[in-house]
């Protein structure tokens, strides 16, 4: 009996495979099609029938990876072919995830959608070391930018970030983090208190506390690497271990 077409788009959450919603987690179990991204913990697939057809598709710079259409018309194809297809991405899929280019894609063939929110990292993965990213007295709101354009440029909205007293949370930016250090110290941010956090929820997360003007050095000293994001504000300062690594990375 042939199946219904069905796309639901599910988060995955920040990393650790215990942070999917009990909904996500409810939805890869009825997947006949899981099409996952590649910071996708593959724990997760544990969860999927041994009858579904998985498949990674995800985009890593410097590796082959699927283009954003062709993912689109594999959801598609698939969900006609065998049925329900779960889009599973990293995160929340509309934070940054390109999410809603992917349901409206699949709405304009008139295919059944869900979507499945997910633990956002820019929030998780700070809040995973004791940062929030609002503290009364601290910070009354946070951004959460970028820091690669579709052109490759640095984000215009980084430099509003850094002129004000926000918590900002910077995801895709270690390729940039020498031009995002100059930005933050020409608003005179240099002493900001920054974090640089890498697999973030993982048995494998490693951080990195110091002021705007050391963390590239630090960086280089510690080969931090991607996936990482960048957290910058007051509220870096509640790190318990923050003033003793502040006072190692400038000694």
């Amino acid at each position: 009996m042939r199946k219904e077409p069905l796309i639901s788009i599910v988060g995955a959450g920040p990393g650790d495979p215990d942070l999917i919603t009990v909904k996500g987690m409810k939805t890869l179990q009825t997947a006949d099609v899981v099409l996952y991204d590649a910071l996708v913990n593959k724990a997760l697939l544990e969860h999927v029938p041994s009858r579904a057809l998985t498949k990674c598709v995800g985009k890593r710079a410097g590796k082959h990876s699927f283009k954003q259409d062709d993912i689109q018309m594999m959801m598609v194809q698939y969900a006609f072919k065998h049925g329900h297809v779960v889009r599973l991405k990293g995160g929340d899929p509309f934070v940054f995830g390109r999410g809603h280019e992917e349901l409206d894609f699949a709405r304009a063939f008139d295919i059944d959608t869900r979507v499945i929110p997910g633990i956002s990292s820019a929030i998780a993965v700070p809040a995973n070391q004791g940062i929030p990213v609002t503290h009364r007295g601290l910070s009354e709101s946070f951004w959460v930018v970028t820091a690669t354009t579709k052109k490759g440029k640095l984000s215009d909205d980084l430099a509003l970030a850094a002129q004000s007293s926000a918590t900002v949370v910077i995801l895709m930016g270690m390729r940039k983090l020498a031009q995002i250090v100059s930005l933050f110290q020409e608003h005179g941010k240099g002493n900001c208190p920054t974090m640089i956090i890498q697999n973030g929820t993982l048995e494998s997360e490693k951080c990195i506390l110091s002021t705007m003007d050391d963390i590239e050095k630090k960086a280089r000293a510690s080969n931090v690497g991607t996936p990482a994001l960048i957290v910058v504000g007051e509220t870096v300062r509640l790190h318990t271990s923050f003033i003793q690594q502040v006072k190692s990375a400038v000694a």
